[in-house]
């Protein structure tokens, strides 16, 4: 009964995991749209994280972590909320250059920059499994990308930067929170605040000016929402990260993906033709050809050290 309980919960949290995640994608699309501002999004967000984050540690009785040493704020901490603040930003930017599913195919590419980063820092290899898989990302792309009707340089740069500091971002946490006492949530909010140092001045002098002439009602709302639901999405990441293990999360990420790029092209209606789709699907599908050949790897005795997923 324990055993279906839990299957439950998270099956109920993985749907609201999916839910927020493409509400967010499409609110945000809506709101770049109308209020083209994607450090004042980015501001926003990381904004709405650092604060929402309080209520919900205290709620959930996480104790205050102890504060982090020099050597690890310097080498640790710092270098992490920078690279969050340049994923927000980039993210933003592609979401407000190219459609969310195209978008989503292009950080599809995630698991590659991953293995390409610990190849070079940590002189790992990948097994030929892993490799096909990878391949199988980079061919949907180029397909997705040859085919998209609304293709933009500075889109496809801005979500490959975004992919690549996010697989910086998974091997940088996962040593992170080797620290003693450190909560994940309580890491997500630490480098939330931390990340709005640096943006707020590029914020001030890039886009204070646009947002001194006033917002509309609607583009407030939409602000507002988009800010709550970055943070709700991070929660629900979270609780499903803390009730499944690393790989079985990567799966459930990539089926979230899949979901968001679903909901985009229903709700958003941006055209795409078949080829198009074909290589979305080509993209989504090396994702989980990745991630079951690092099950199979973890299955082995003697298998080495898993990449961050």
């Amino acid at each position: 009964m324990g055993t279906r309980r839990e299957s439950a919960a998270v099956a109920l949290l993985c749907a609201a995991w999916y839910a927020l995640s493409a509400a967010s994608n499409v609110v945000g699309k809506l709101l770049l749209t109308e209020l083209p501002l994607p450090l004042t999004v980015s501001a926003t967000q990381l904004a709405a994280t650092a604060a929402l984050s309080a209520p919900a540690l205290a709620a959930c009785g996480v104790r205050r972590a102890p504060a982090p040493s020099r050597a690890t704020l310097l080498r640790v901490l710092l270098p992490l909320a920078a690279a969050k603040f340049l994923t927000t930003m980039f993210t933003q930017i592609s979401i407000w250059k190219v459609p969310v599913s195209y978008a989503h195919t292009v950080k599809a590419t995630t698991p590659l920059w991953t293995a390409l980063l610990a190849r070079a820092l940590l002189g790992e290899r990948v097994s030929r499994g892993v490799a096909a898989a990878l391949l199988l990302i980079a061919l949907g792309v180029g397909v997705a990308s040859l085919t998209e009707l609304q293709f933009d340089a500075l889109g496809l740069a801005a979500a490959l930067a975004a992919a690549a500091l996010l697989s910086l971002q998974h091997l940088g946490s996962k040593h992170a929170l080797r620290q003693p006492g450190l909560h994940p949530l309580r890491l997500l909010q630490l480098l939330s605040a931390l990340a709005l140092a640096p943006l707020l001045p590029a914020w001030l002098w890039a886009e204070g000016g646009a947002l001194a002439a006033g917002v509309a009602p609607r583009a407030a709302a939409l602000l507002a929402a988009d800010g709550a639901l970055a943070w709700l999405q991070a929660l629900a990441a979270f609780s499903v990260l803390s009730r499944i293990s690393p790989l079985g999360y990567a799966v459930a990420s990539s089926a979230k993906r899949a979901c968001v790029v679903a909901a985009s092209l229903l709700l958003l209606r941006n055209p795409a033709p078949p080829l198009n789709l074909a290589g979305m699907a080509l993209a989504l599908l090396g994702v989980l050809a990745y991630n079951r050949a690092r099950v199979r790897e973890r299955a082995q005795p003697a298998a080495r050290p898993l990449l961050p997923v």
